[in-house]
């Protein structure tokens, strides 16, 4: 089969599943940033996995997982510095340290001390740590909403959404809201040919999630992307909020 690797933003278990059992290709998930000169771990597959479920298969590489061997180390830790337990529940920030990590940010001491903090350089990824190790992305810290004191994982919201047969691709970003200060707002491709409305996304994502998770709002139609493909979240977020002083209310 033809191999792909994915990196650059986390793919979803139904994304993972389509490529492998509709196309027949085997996906190599990766995990870094430009701070770690590319690649920094590597959802490593282990062949008894190979007679689960296609489901439990694609969940279990949508992991971002463990280091490569040459990469050095990368661990979930919380404000305190303290790694979190390998429960898949505990949060923290992914940090990082060894050789492919970069000496620092040029001409900018400043940005460079912060990103270190405690001798580890800080992704701004949230994660959580499973039992076996792997690591697994819950959120950029920037990208994660706050609604009423509740905190969303814009990740989680929008693997619900791509559980819908009629969802080719989405993104979740927060939204204002006068009441919760702001909310999921969900941004969706259909595929060709199918129709589906908002009203069916939020309650497909209600069925699936805590129901305070699920978009108040869904538009559907194509995402700003980068060449490479990656989509724009922040041309969304700063979309919802222009001509507002502040991100929350």
């Amino acid at each position: 089969p033809v191999t792909i690797m994915t990196a650059g933003a986390p793919p979803s278990p139904t994304i993972i599943a389509t490529m492998e059992e509709d196309l027949g290709a085997r996906v190599v998930h990766a995990y870094g940033l430009t701070e770690t000169y590319g690649p920094h771990t590597v959802c490593a597959w282990h062949p008894e996995w190979d007679d689960l479920p296609a489901a439990e298969r694609a969940r279990l590489k949508a992991r971002q997982g463990v280091p490569f061997v040459m990469t050095g180390e990368c661990e979930v830790r919380d404000a305190e510095m303290r790694a979190v337990p390998w429960d898949g529940k505990t949060q923290g920030e992914v940090m990082m340290r060894g050789n492919n990590v970069m000496a620092g940010y040029y001409d900018n001491p400043a940005a460079t001390e912060e990103a270190f903090r405690g001798g580890w350089f800080h992704s701004g990824d949230i994660a959580v740590a499973h039992e076996d190790g792997y690591v697994d992305l819950q959120d950029r810290a920037k990208d994660i909403i706050i609604s009423g004191g509740e905190n969303i994982s814009t990740i989680e919201v929008e693997k619900a959404i791509a559980t819908h047969p009629a969802i080719l691709e989405v993104a979740v970003v927060a939204a204002p809201d006068e009441k919760w200060g702001e909310v999921p707002k969900a941004f969706a491709v259909k595929k060709e040919g199918m129709e589906v409305s908002e009203e069916e996304i939020i309650e497909h994502v209600k069925s699936r999630l805590a129901r305070f998770k699920a978009p108040k709002r869904v538009e559907f139609g194509p995402l700003p992307k980068t060449a490479t493909g990656k989509i724009q979240k922040f041309v969304l977020r700063d979309k919802e909020w222009a001509g507002r002083e502040k991100r929350v209310n």
